[in-house]
């Protein structure tokens, strides 16, 4: 088999990938995360999870790298990483009593081959008070997320629903990865 890398520094995909026992090594790609002004989250998404997926691999050019993003959707508007406080306030008003998807893209490269996989995920948050939208800022779990929230922590108290796969809004669709390594043959059993 060949050696298996995860394009990425996230404890989140990190956790979810070592669950499935596999051994593995964790690769900052060190990529730029722009897309060009006018491109669908979708397609942005994919994007990205691909140019980190193809960065490591580039490195690492004798294995398996799974590279993965997430980027959250509101009316059409995109909701990335908010780099301010304010930006995640924002972004969290815009989500109060709302519905938004969350699409999470996975990218498995190497070995001559590249597929991609994208998930979608459609999240509806609790109307919020804004005492309740400056305590989850306190938390500082925004940090670092999509839509500036975190559902495998506080960030639970924010949803009144949630529909998709959770490991995928967690940062790594684990149905798509486990079926990307079995159809390159990888062992994941046994």
């Amino acid at each position: 088999m060949l050696p298996l890398v995860l394009a990425s520094t996230s404890p989140a995909r990190r956790a979810l990938l070592g669950a499935l026992g596999l051994p593995f090594q964790a690769v900052a790609p060190g990529v730029d995360e722009a897309v060009p002004p006018g491109t669908g989250v979708e397609e942005a998404v994919r994007r990205l999870a691909q140019r980190k997926a193809r960065a490591v691999a580039s490195r690492f050019p004798g294995a398996l790298v799974l590279g993965a993003d997430q980027l959250g959707d509101v009316d059409g508007r995109l909701l990335a990483k908010a780099a301010t406080r304010e930006e995640a306030r924002a972004q969290l008003r815009a989500l109060a009593g709302r519905t938004h998807r969350l699409l999470t893209a996975v990218c498995l490269a190497g070995g001559g081959k590249e597929e991609t996989r994208v998930e979608e995920a459609r999240l509806t948050f609790f109307p919020l008070v804004e005492a309740e939208v400056e305590a989850y800022l306190d938390t500082k779990e925004w940090e670092g997320c999509a839509g500036s929230y975190r559902v495998e922590g506080r960030g639970q108290a924010l949803m009144a629903r949630i529909d998709g796969d959770r490991t995928a809004i967690q940062g790594l669709p684990m149905q798509a990865v486990v079926q990307l390594l079995r159809g390159r043959g990888v062992r994941l059993l046994g």
